[in-house]
């Protein structure tokens, strides 16, 4: 599906938006909800990770195909490889088979876990087949996607010895991490982070409890982004959300104050307020700990026409796409002037912003919801617009409630 979006007549937007349960926070809890069925959950997201996700967990024996459900490949490959009797080949689509699971696997098999390459070394396809895994210490490096962290984390209290854990090396994606630890506390599974190491003490049994998930972080950040470029007064009002989050994306409240955009919390929703314009021309941040916001932020800036150099970029290049590259492509067929490195990103300050452009996707639904609001300052066109179902299948929809022109195109 080809989408064609272009700038609506009025550039004041007023409207309350409910937004889906968060995709991260969701993966969690399903699977510890699989280890634990005292368990239940609500606001659970309906993305499509999430439904990938709760298919593999019911899951015994045979092929697992998680598509490109990133998360899924990670903590099913901890979770399958911790159950006893569980014979199961998980695979995804050709960008998954290219994405790398070799530090996670070698973690594993350090623990005791039989896991096998079905086709390349260090690559899924692989062939799990679980066991009792009784070893308690196991290393991996600090600086990799907190995926592989929180796979062994969210297994580790349904281990016989639990878990000690070393990171080596300088950490990254911390709130990720405290964002599974912190679910681990709600279900009363005991931890520790202290310095670089990591414990989680076992746990036969979780009370009856109820884990309400928070709604997406990542997902507000494209209205944070079409605030950003709305006029002054415009506001938009999101649910369900909270002040003290888990998420590590829930500081765009702060970073687009450097936008204009002011966040006011209550007890279930935030309510966004364009009450500026940007005042500074180049704009820096570190987005070790929030990477997923990166597209929106660099999109963001390019619309309003505002320099940028965003660091800490690392794992960008191994998600649904490598998307530094991407992002150089897209932004670039629309005039900017705008570099990468394996970890960087730098876009120079310009007026140009080309019409009705075509930006690509590569399966990537970040890329499809990033570029989305530059339709406030020209026209364009999304193609595989539906790939934003991996996430926030109520995407456009929301788009054409906030008054935003979006149509099907030829």
């Amino acid at each position: 599906m080809k989408l064609h979006l272009s700038t609506p007549p009025n550039r004041l937007i007023k409207a309350d938006i409910e937004i889906t349960g968060s995709k991260s926070e969701s993966n969690r809890s399903l699977l510890l909800r699989a280890l634990y069925p005292n368990i239940s959950i609500k606001n659970l997201s309906n993305s499509d990770d999430a439904k990938v996700m709760e298919m593999g967990l019911q899951t015994r024996k045979g092929t697992v195909d998680i598509h490109h459900a990133g998360t899924a490949m990670r903590f099913l490959t901890g979770y399958f490889a911790s159950q006893a009797g569980t014979d199961v080949t998980l695979t995804g689509s050709q960008r998954m088979t290219e994405r790398p699971v070799k530090v996670l696997v070698e973690a594993l098999r350090r623990l005791g876990s039989d896991i096998e390459y079905e086709k390349n070394e260090g690559y899924p396809p692989i062939r799990i087949k679980g066991k009792k895994l009784n070893e308690r210490r196991v290393s991996l490096p600090a600086d990799i996607s907190s995926q592989y962290i929180s796979s062994l984390l969210l297994i580790a209290p349904s281990l016989e010895n639990g878990l000690e854990l070393e990171l080596v090396g300088k950490i990254t994606s911390v709130p990720y991490i405290k964002m599974t630890l912190g679910l681990l506390s709600e279900i009363g599974a005991v931890n520790s982070f202290k310095g670089n190491v990591i414990k989680v003490e076992p746990k036969t049994m979780v009370r009856p409890t109820v884990l309400t998930v928070e709604s997406d972080w990542s997902s507000a950040s494209y209205f944070y982004s079409i605030l950003a470029l709305c006029e002054i007064g415009s506001e938009i009002k999101l649910s369900a959300y909270k002040k003290n989050s888990l998420q590590g994306d829930s500081v765009l409240a702060d970073i687009y104050e450097d936008f204009g955009v002011q966040t006011s919390f209550s007890d279930t929703h935030i309510l966004l307020k364009k009450i500026g314009n940007h005042q500074q021309k180049e704009l820096q941040y570190d987005l070790a700990n929030a990477p997923d916001i990166a597209q929106t932020i660099a999109a963001t800036c390019f619309g309003l026409g505002v320099g940028c150099h965003l660091t800490g970029l690392h794992t960008l290049k191994i998600k649904e796409t490598d998307r530094l590259e991407a992002l150089h492509t897209e932004l670039g067929k629309m005039g900017a002037n705008i570099s990468v490195t394996d970890k960087t990103l730098t876009l120079m300050p310009s007026s140009t912003l080309k019409k009705d452009v075509a930006i690509d996707t590569y399966n990537d639904h970040r890329m499809a919801m990033a570029f989305a609001p530059l339709a406030l300052k020209t026209s364009l066109y999304i193609n595989d617009a539906e790939v934003v179902s991996k996430s926030y299948p109520d995407f456009w929809k929301d788009l054409q409630f906030l008054q935003l022109a979006v149509r099907e195109a030829e």
